[in-house]
């Protein structure tokens, strides 16, 4: 039988590890990771390999060659292009006409791949995918089998809202030959998304196996290091060359001439190769050194790996720490936890590295450093630049001048040379300054921008939803930490940047892989003011100003010091609103500091009540959320919110669909379906609400936190259209907002969040998903589980670690009771898992 090994990645997830080498090449335990996999292969009899390769091809033809040197037979395949997983096999075909075992070459595994051999075989199987269960299904793909391990579904890399098991794709195939026939020749091809889909919907054999046994994909830094360490501790037999020595109590394993001084200080598995020399009293503990090393006496080495040809000189202190080929440690210095050191990198004496601080390759550590952030860009950054749309960071801590320039290239090198982005802020002068230094990045790659300069971010939207810009992105501040910056990155239609868009973006930024544009080709600033004029215009054909000017309502709007305040007063009033309005003073040369959200509210409430008002708003910052006060000071959640718009909208005759999220209140289909309206129900996220919006049947798209879309002005949330809308349907129902209210069914809706480590949430969502086999149960996004009229929702945060459950029903004693017992089962099983 022969095997495909997958070894043609680039490796960036594991950066910078890969600096000099691919992925499959990075040594374990002093040897290749792919070597690791020839070998499991041949001990299972599987000897005529085919080795599809692409970034960096000639690094493993020359360790492996024609493969003699290690039992078996190898054959070379190296598309001219990046094919897709599916796609580079196809390239393989001439050579595979037999049953064939597809494998990553990145992968630590002991599965008996005869039993997944027979499984194939003893089902009849065209393709049979070898699972496993993990903690973190996040980066892989979830796999669902039916009871006879048929395959029924998958869900490629998705969002916690939609774990519903922790069951995933290996990597590890077995295929017939005339799968092949369903890929097409020359395109980008993948297994995972078009070809196991395609035999899925062609009710082909499709199985899928779980195998017990070890298996990790070693795709980042934190799994190379979790892999050594499984090792250390037994979880793997793992071959390793160097011979073991006759020291008792010690697992010591040293190559040729190796010169160990003493012994002594040596504890678990150590391991020293060729040529390497530890020179007097040293305490090395589980640790990996490669060849040609030196290690100096008085050294620390605890759970460490270090590679090829680099020294340590004395007193220095390594911990669960990689040092790369060709590195020199000086003395004294210390490497806490998660340090990754890549080639040819100098630490100088007494210099401190942080905990999981990355140091890309060549780089020069001066003496009695400390080193706090990675030494890439100049600081300290997550594994993901995006939070959905955003990047958020501590102003010119974590996003700094430099990283945005580089951003702002690195987004630029992802669109066409010679395109236009729309560039916005709000008052806050580091928004000011971080926004310059990403629109030069972006006029290096060749893009031209044009700038709206201090703009509320409706106002951006609206213009992208007109033709000229490909994409938009507006600098803010974080309302939950004013030292934080966030970063807003839309689409050409102004919708949110898709995850896609976004890792396109990172993979580009880790990679620095930039496009420069000749000197005579930079992008070109043009700065736009005549937005505010199309918005003005648009804003006043999409409500009726004659039903407005005869109700001459009296509004109270807090503007938290946004934008928006230089347009929404002047709109108003001429709809015949009289406006007083809080806060609304901007000054772009000095900072501002916010009220707190409750404190400004209560005063909000008092001056509403005291004036006579008919209703007030606090308008968040964004522009894109509001909070309503009634005529009597009544403050009303998100929640409360949408449903008084909906029931408006219904009182006034408005006839559609409602796109709301998942969690949002089931008395919205209530109140819909009285009316011959409809609801959509989407994700949770941003993008998926506002992409609803763009169907021609939707009337009202929103969040449960008081953001609002009204397609017919634009598809995108706005708060300030929202205002004026709100008090329009008012005054067609004649109603006060307070008696408004009572058109909204009676519902109990309760909500709580508990915290879950990132390694628990699939196994939450699986405990979750095997709880609800018997109950009515659907799965948009996270598990909503039904009981007649009244539900339940868990979901997975996205971005914090943390679990939601939502309850609603006619009682407030069974809501509670509900949330009650979905929060102890969550509880319970997280100490299952403990």
């Amino acid at each position: 039988m022969k095997a495909v090994i997958m070894a043609g990645g680039f490796g960036t997830r594991i950066q910078p590890l890969t600096g000099s080498m691919p992925k499959p090449m990075i040594p374990l335990f002093n040897r290749p990771i792919m070597l690791h996999i020839v070998e499991l292969l041949k001990k299972y009899e599987i000897t005529d390999l085919v080795m599809l390769l692409y970034h960096q091809p000639f690094y493993i033809k020359n360790f492996f060659r024609d493969g003699a040197d290690f039992g078996v037979k190898i054959s070379y395949v190296t598309p001219l292009t990046d094919m897709g997983t599916a796609g580079a096999v196809k390239a393989a075909e001439k050579l595979l006409d037999e049953r064939f075992m597809v494998i990553s070459g990145d992968l630590l595994t002991d599965f008996n791949l005869k039993k997944i051999i027979d499984f194939h075989q003893d089902n009849k199987a065209k393709a049979t995918i070898t699972l496993t269960s993990v903690k973190d299904p996040l980066q892989f793909g979830v796999v669902i089998t039916d009871k006879e391990k048929r395959i029924t579904q998958f869900l490629e890399k998705p969002g916690w809202g939609e774990v519903i098991s922790d069951t995933i794709n290996t990597g590890i195939y077995v295929l017939e030959p005339e799968v092949l026939k369903y890929i097409p020749e020359g395109e980008n091809f993948d297994f995972s998304q078009d070809l196991f889909p395609l035999m899925l919907k062609k009710k082909d054999a499709l199985f899928g196996m779980t195998a017990k046994g070890y298996w990790r994909d070693i795709g980042n830094t934190d799994s190379y290091r979790e892999a050594c360490i499984d090792v250390f501790r037994g979880r793997i037999n793992l071959k390793i060359d160097e011979p073991k020595q006759d020291f008792v109590g010690k697992d010591l394993r040293t190559g040729a001439d190796v010169k160990l001084e003493d012994a002594s200080g040596l504890e678990g598995t150590v391991v020293v190769g060729d040529n390497s020399q530890i020179l007097g009293e040293v305490r090395i503990k589980d640790s990996v050194i490669g060849r040609n090393c030196t290690i100096e006496a008085g050294v620390r080495l605890t759970r460490s790996i270090i590679w090829d040809n680099s020294y340590v000189k004395k007193g220095a202190k390594i911990t669960d720490s990689v040092i790369c080929s060709n590195v020199r440690i000086g003395q004294s210095a210390i490497l806490e936890d998660g340090v990754i050191v890549a080639d040819e990198t100098s630490v100088g004496d007494e210099a401190t590295i942080k905990a999981d601080v990355k140091i890309w390759p060549k780089k020069t550590i001066e003496a009695g450093a400390t080193v706090t952030t990675n030494m890439i860009w100049g600081e300290k950054w997550k594994k993901s630049l995006f939070e959905g749309a955003i990047i958020k960071g501590l102003s010119n801590v974590e996003l700094t001048p430099e990283f945005c320039a580089k951003l702002g290239c690195a987004y630029g090198t992802s669109l066409p040379k010679g395109s236009f982005v729309l560039a916005g802020r709000d008052s806050n002068p580091s928004s000011r300054m971080l926004k310059r230094c990403f629109v030069g990045g972006l006029l290096s790659a060749g893009v031209n921008v044009r700038d709206m300069k201090m703009t509320a971010l409706p106002l951006l939207r609206y213009k992208l939803k007109t033709f000229g810009e490909v994409s938009g992105v507006h600098f803010r501040q974080a309302q939950d930490d004013p030292a934080q910056l966030e970063i807003v990155f839309l689409d050409g239609d102004g919708l949110d940047f898709s995850s896609n868009m976004g890792k396109n973006i990172e993979r580009t930024f880790f990679k620095e892989n930039f496009r420069r544009a000749h000197h005579t080709e930079p992008g070109v600033i043009t700065d736009i003011n005549n937005v505010g004029d199309f918005y003005r215009e648009g804003f006043l054909r999409a409500v009726d100003r004659e039903t407005l000017a005869k109700a001459a309502c009296t509004v109270v709007v807090d503007f938290c010091f946004s934008p928006a305040s230089q347009i929404l007063p002047q709109l108003l009033t001429k709809l015949g609103f009289s406006v007083i309005a809080l806060n609304a003073y901007v000054d772009e040369g000095r900072g501002v500091k916010m009220k707190p959200r409750d404190e400004a509210l209560k005063q909000l409430s008092t001056i509403v009540s005291s004036l006579g008002a008919q209703a007030g708003f606090w308008l968040d910052p964004t522009a894109e959320a509001v909070t309503l006060v009634d005529e009597t000071g009544r403050i009303y959640s998100g929640v409360e919110l949408l449903s008084l718009i909906v029931a408006l909208l219904m009182k006034s005759g408005q006839k559609g669909t409602i796109a709301i999220p998942v969690q949002a209140p089931s008395i919205i289909e209530q109140m819909t379906r009285e009316h011959r309206s409809q609801v959509n129900r989407t994700k949770s996220s941003d993008r998926a609400m506002l992409e609803a919006a763009t169907s021609s049947e939707v009337i009202l798209s929103a969040s449960v936190d008081g953001r609002f879309a009204f397609p017919h002005f634009q598809g995108s949330f706005d708060g300030m259209f929202a205002i004026a809308k709100l008090m329009e349907l008012a005054a067609v129902s004649g109603l006060p907002l307070s008696q408004a209210l009572n058109l909204v069914p009676a519902s109990a809706f309760l909500q709580t969040s508990i915290p879950c480590p990132w390694e628990m949430k699939g196994g939450i969502m699986r405990k979750m998903s095997e709880d609800s086999l018997e109950k009515e149960a659907t799965f948009i996004d996270g598990i909503k589980v039904h009981f007649g009229e009244d539900w339940v929702l868990v979901l997975p945060d996205q971005y914090i670690p943390y679990v939601h459950v939502v309850a609603e029903a006619k009682d407030s004693k069974v809501a509670q009771k509900l949330l009650n017992e979905y929060q102890k089962k969550i509880v319970t099983w997280k100490k299952e898992m403990v």
